[in-house]
This record gives structure tokens, C-alpha cells and sequence, in this order.
């Protein structure tokens, strides 16, 4: 299913807290009343609010697919049932290296809910193609098409109910929130963060997985006519397909600049080291296919890289060195630390990572003034429009084309043509359609704004400090 949003694939990710958390500081259920001596206020007992009830399976928990004859059974389902298909697809992160699909859940108009063991086949090419350019129903698309796609399943057409919550402007778009909200049914979470890899899966484990494809037809239904009576569908059918074209994502660059804690790291050298021990626990974590924070912690990276101890006592003897993997394989670590310390100057990696992009917003007022005003007026800008139309400023426009525009601006002579040229930036950029409609002129407008008042600002300045100002 899907993991808590910003969970470090390289740590242990722990059972995510439930969602409907009270507040700090929240009255407990106990508290006394405010004015002891108002009997009747006293003796008035607040009754709880009726909980939302649990979600249950329609027909039953199915049996896990993992023959090929079952197989055969479930695509004839397919090809027999209607409609848009539910999928969704449980992984093993936080326990495996690897990012494949432990289950897959499908429902369909027709033919039911399905529960397929993926590893107990080649590949589900044939159910893809029993599918066919049926639209497929899932939550938070971009975290399960990866792992769908290493099987052979790619849709032609998709609805993400995520991505049309935070379209529709709800707070929270967590699926167990969306059903509670929507639906009026309850999720079980208690399993999310299981270890998919678990052979044979725990039958309260199922019945969590059917239930999240259970109620997807039903919410895509309640998610589309809101977005048709908001006039927002048009904008989520090109966020929809754009999920559907969008090349997969390569390799990440220096991916052991996201070890947690690195900005503890003290120097270059330090730098060097938690490469290293990243490296090497990546290549231990890689060939046994468990989570690399299951070996050791990124925190215990960041302490032996800035300690840099040279023998077995001096690494182990560190308090934060800790982890299944930290005697186990001290020689490895050793070795790493080794190589780290022994590296050239010229050798060691920069302080900052390499980026094609603009400098980070905080050093842009001491380098460019004027790029900081026009990135300043126009999250401005956008923060009001995005609130206007009720959706997160961050869909109306990915922050990172807002970055790019605004130190590097197109020029022009007019406004109007400023205009077309920002869209046309967008545009290259990836930006859709609907958000260039949307953004193009509050962009324009902004670049101009921020101009115009640093030109003033300077000619300000000039004057104070020319004689004749005295």
C-alpha cells in the first residue's frame, strides 16, 4: 500500500501513527466540569459522537491467486466484469531492498475482488492485456505504477483519488481519511506498514488488502461528480494522464545525500565517509534484499563518519553505532572508512550537491535582489490563487518551475508578450495545460511587480546617496 509521505526508503519505517490523532492539549474524557457548583451543568453527561462504522467486505475474503490455473480464472473475471478496475499493490519497504509488489489487490463491476501473489509468476502481462484500455482506479497512482509496471501491468487510463482530493481541496487525502469523509465507512490501518514479504500471508493481513480496493469504485464515483460541479475535472483528467505518460524516473543522483542527519556531517572529509558506509551498507542491503536501515542506521553513518575511528574497538565502542549489521560487518565499514580517509582533497565530494538548476531561494537576496523579489512576489501570488480556487499552492504549480522561471525570466517588451513567453517557459518546463491557463498572466504580472519595484528600490537608493540629496 502507501507508505507515510516523506518516509526515507533507506530507514525502517515504523507503524505509522492513525490519522485522527486529538490535539495536545485536548481535554480528556474525564475532565471535570468548569463550574463544579452548577448542578445542572454537573450532571449533564456529553454523549459521544456515534462511530463511523467499519468497512466490510461485500462478498467474502477471496483466496490469494498463486497457480496459474486460478490465474486463468481471475482474468476470465476480468474480461467478463464492466467498468473502471480498483488496483492497488502492497510492497515490503522499511523490510526488502527491492521496491517489487508483494500483492496485488484488483475489483471489478462483475467480476469481484482478486488477490494475486505476484511473485508466484514471470509477469501478469496477460491480465494487463485482459484489462485492456479499462481505467484504472488507484490511490496515490505515482507510489504503486512502478512496481505495477516492473510486472507488466501499465493502464491507458487512469483516476488517482489522491490527487482529485488535493484537486478538490480536502485537508487530508490519506485514503482511510477520504473513505471516512466521503464514504462514511471506516478503514482498518493497522497493517500498512506490514511486511508484504511474509509467506503465507496473515488471513487479518487480506482482508486489510481486499478493503482497500473495496471501496475505490465507490469513492472515484462520490471524487468525479464533485469534480465535474467544481468545474475541475478538465484539470484532473490532464493530471491523470500525465501520470499515465510520464517517462519513469532515473536513477538518482548521489542518492546517499539523502542519508538522514548528513547535515551533522563535519567537513568533507566527513562527506567522504558517509558515502562510503552508505555505499558499501547499499551494495550489503542490495544483495540480501533487506532495507538498508535493517543493517545499520543512517544515524550510525553520520556518527562513524564524523568519529572516523580506524580499528574494530573504536567503531564498535560508538554509541550510535548500532543496527543487525554493525558487528557483522565491521571489516566491510572499516574499509569504507578507510578508503574515505585515505582520499585526496581533490577527490572529495563538494559540500553542496550538483544541481542544473537555480541556487537554493535562501542565497538568492545576496546573489540576485531582484530574482529573490520576483520569487517572493510570485509564491505571493500564487499562495492567493491557489487559495482562491482551493486547491495546495504546490498543484497549482510545481515549486520547482516557479524557481526556474523566476531567476531566469523571460524578457520582453510588452506585458502581453511576456505573458506568452512565460507560457511557453511553462510549458517546456512540463507544466499542464491548465495550470499554464491558470498561472501564465499571475506569473507575468509578478515578474513585472518585482522588476519595477527594484528599480525604484535602486533609483531610491542612488538618490539618498548622491550630493545633491544632501
Amino acid at each position: 500500500m502507501h507508505q507515510p509521505d516523506g518516509a526515507e526508503p533507506d530507514e525502517t519505517v515504523s507503524d505509522p501513527a492513525p490519522e485522527d490523532v486529538a490535539p495536545a492539549g485536548a481535554a480528556s474524557e474525564e475532565a471535570a466540569p468548569e463550574d463544579v457548583a452548577d448542578d445542572v451543568a454537573a450532571d449533564v453527561v456529553a454523549e459521544e459522537p456515534p462511530k463511523v462504522p467499519l468497512l466490510e467486505l461485500r462478498d467474502g475474503l477471496p483466496h490469494v491467486v498463486d497457480s496459474n490455473p486460478a490465474l486463468q480464472d481471475a482474468i476470465s473475471a476480468f474480461k467478463a466484469g464492466t467498468g473502471p478496475i480498483a488496483i492497488d499493490a502492497e510492497r515490503a519497504s522499511g523490510f526488502r531492498y527491492s521496491a517489487r509488489a508483494y500483492l496485488i489487490q484488483l475489483r471489478r463491476e462483475g467480476s469481484g475482488t482478486w488477490l494475486i501473489d505476484p511473485i508466484a509468476f514471470e509477469d501478469m502481462r496477460d491480465v494487463n492485456a485482459a484489462l485492456g484500455d479499462a481505467e484504472w482506479i488507484l490511490h496515490a497512482a505515482s507510489q504503486d505504477l512502478p512496481c505495477l509496471t516492473e510486472l507488466g501491468l501499465h493502464p491507458t487510463t487512469l483516476f488517482d483519488t489522491e490527487l482529485a482530493g488535493r484537486l478538490l481541496g480536502y485537508p487530508r487525502v490519506g485514503l482511510a481519511t477520504l473513505v471516512e469523509t466521503i464514504v462514511g465507512r471506516r478503514l482498518r490501518k493497522e497493517h500498512s506498514a506490514a511486511d508484504w514479504s511474509t509467506r503465507p500471508l496473515p488471513e487479518p493481513w487480506l482482508d486489510y488488502a481486499a478493503l482497500d480496493v473495496e471501496v475505490l469504485l465507490e469513492l472515484r464515483e462520490a471524487l468525479k461528480a464533485e469534480l465535474v460541479e467544481t468545474g475541475k475535472d478538465e484539470w484532473a483528467r490532464q493530471e491523470f494522464a500525465h501520470l499515465v505518460s510520464a517517462a519513469p524516473a532515473g536513477p538518482r543522483q548521489d542518492p546517499w545525500r539523502r542519508t538522514s542527519g548528513m547535515h551533522k556531517a563535519r567537513g568533507r572529509r566527513s562527506l567522504a565517509a558517509v558515502r562510503a558506509l552508505w555505499e558499501t551498507r547499499d551494495a550489503i542491503a542490495s544483495e540480501r534484499d533487506v532495507s538498508p536501515g535493517r543493517i545499520i542506521p543512517d544515524s550510525a553513518i553520520v556518527e562513524a563518519a564524523n568519529a572516523l575511528p580506524r580499528d574494530k574497538a573504536s567503531l564498535l565502542g560508538l554509541k550510535g553505532f548500532r543496527g543487525r549489521g554493525a558487528a557483522r560487518y565491521v571489516t566491510q565499514w572499516l574499509e569504507a572508512l578507510t578508503k574515505a580517509r585515505t582520499l585526496a582533497d581533490n577527490e572529495l565530494p563538494p559540500l553542496a550537491a550538483r544541481y542544473d538548476g537555480p541556487p537554493p531561494p535562501r542565497s538568492w537576496a545576496e546573489k540576485d535582489p531582484v530574482a529573490a523579489a520576483r520569487l517572493s512576489t510570485a509564491r505571493a501570488d500564487l499562495g492567493a490563487l491557489a487559495k482562491d480556487l482551493n486547491l495546495p499552492v504546490e498543484n497549482l504549480l510545481t515549486p520547482d518551475f516557479v524557481r526556474r522561471l523566476t531567476w531566469d525570466p523571460p524578457r520582453s517588451e510588452s506585458e502581453v508578450d511576456l505573458v506568452e513567453q512565460v507560457a511557453k517557459r511553462l510549458r517546456e518546463l512540463g507544466a499542464r495545460e491548465w495550470q499554464v491557463e491558470l498561472t501564465r498572466e499571475p506569473l507575468a504580472t509578478s515578474i513585472v511587480k518585482a522588476e519595477a519595484a527594484a528599480t525604484e528600490a535602486a533609483a531610491a537608493a542612488a538618490a539618498s546617496e548622491s550630493p545633491e540629496a544632501d
